[in-house]
């Protein structure tokens, strides 16, 4: 069974794989780019709002003494990777990593306001602290700064028109999340969407962002249109395989784990690919009760034990998982023909794998 008599997801039965070896080579100098990009006297508004979403202090400006609030920073470490990989000096693409971690935490803000989310990573969301007006303006500020930051490639020697190139790879990336973001939310009142539907808006609004910091990690270490294109498709493959397995854990993951409360999107009527594939293969009382749940202002516990019975019956957690190991599969044939040093074609495994089946 997906649930047990409370209507609470099963608790997985271990943490999964660990965080790839990458994550903790780059972390530290992602973090102090990061630092400088995000300059402002202590105390000022919206730079304290930002530190604490950034997990560096807590809501009073009081430096954090545990990095449990801090993301993984996959964005900006996926572009230091291609960049190392494809055997460049990874401080060359420091700048525009950073950009594109602040570009994401923007969305994340901005997002928790729209879903009205009051957690995230195991700490209270901004809007939820410091109110929606000032939220959307630390969101915003961090957009602009990211733009900025992006332009300090410039101090690694990069050519103005690659800049220029890197620049309009981001910002047509965001574009498109931005994109997906509105299909998103379009998402929640419809009951018609379909796999092909859903797949398209996550390739928007999660894809387009992992996949810019790919093709610009390798621009910023080789002209090699084929090397481009390979980090290309790896990062599309990479996004769609990150989100249905962040689907999978919103629904059967441990909230321990994911810092996100158990069952929450199903609470929040949210059309993630398990829900979205229920509809589509859902027949009789199955399908009956689902348009019923989601119709209502507020889904309860016995409704989301309905709802994770629906999603078993109709298999929608295996093929949860199915699309995740697939993507998983194609992201590493998208680069299986472009020259790597052994060390970066293990890494590029090790990492489908922890998307592939983390529990965070």
């Amino acid at each position: 069974m997906s649930g047990n008599n409370t209507g609470q997801p099963i608790v997985p039965m271990d943490s999964g794989p660990d965080l790839p070896a990458m994550f903790d080579r780059y972390k530290i100098r992602v973090e102090q780019e990061l630092s400088r990009s995000v300059q402002s006297p202590e105390g000022t508004d919206p730079y304290t709002l930002i530190r604490y979403h950034l997990g560096w202090s807590d809501q009073h400006g009081v430096t954090a003494q545990s990095a449990i609030s801090q993301g993984k920073a996959m964005r900006p470490t996926l572009c230091l990777f291609a960049c190392e990989a494809l055997e460049e000096d990874p401080e060359r693409a420091l700048p525009a990593a950073a950009a594109l971690e602040l570009i994401h935490n923007f969305s994340l803000i901005h997002d928790d306001i729209q879903d009205q989310d009051v957690e995230r990573r195991h700490q209270p969301t901004v809007w939820s602290i410091w109110g929606v007006p000032k939220a959307l303006v630390a969101g915003d500020t961090m957009q602009s700064v990211g733009d900025v930051c992006l332009l300090n490639t410039a101090r690694h020697g990069v050519l103005p028109q690659t800049i220029l190139r890197i620049s309009s790879i981001l910002t047509d990336s965001y574009l498109e999340m931005i994109q997906g973001q509105c299909l998103d939310l379009g998402f929640e009142s419809s009951t018609t969407i379909t796999s092909a539907d859903y797949l398209q808006m996550i390739a928007f609004k999660t894809g387009a962002l992992i996949r810019s910091g790919m093709e610009i990690g390798a621009l910023l270490a080789t002209d090699d249109p084929a090397a481009f294109q390979a980090f290309s498709r790896f990062g599309n493959c990479v996004g769609r395989a990150f989100q249905i397995r962040d689907d999978y854990l919103g629904i059967w993951g441990d909230s321990s784990l994911t810092g996100k409360s158990a069952g929450n999107d199903i609470r929040r009527r949210k059309k993630s690919f398990p829900i979205v594939y229920a509809f589509e293969k859902a027949v009789g009382q199955n399908r009956d009760d689902l348009l019923r749940i989601y119709a209502q202002e507020e889904i309860d516990d016995d409704d989301v034990s309905r709802v994770l019975v629906i999603l078993e019956e109709v298999g929608a957690r295996e093929e949860s998982q199915s699309l995740t190991e697939t993507s998983a599969e194609e992201a590493l044939e998208a680069i299986s023909l472009v020259s790597l040093p052994t060390w970066a074609r293990t890494e590029a495994e090790g990492l489908v794998d922890f998307l592939a089946r983390r529990q965070y």
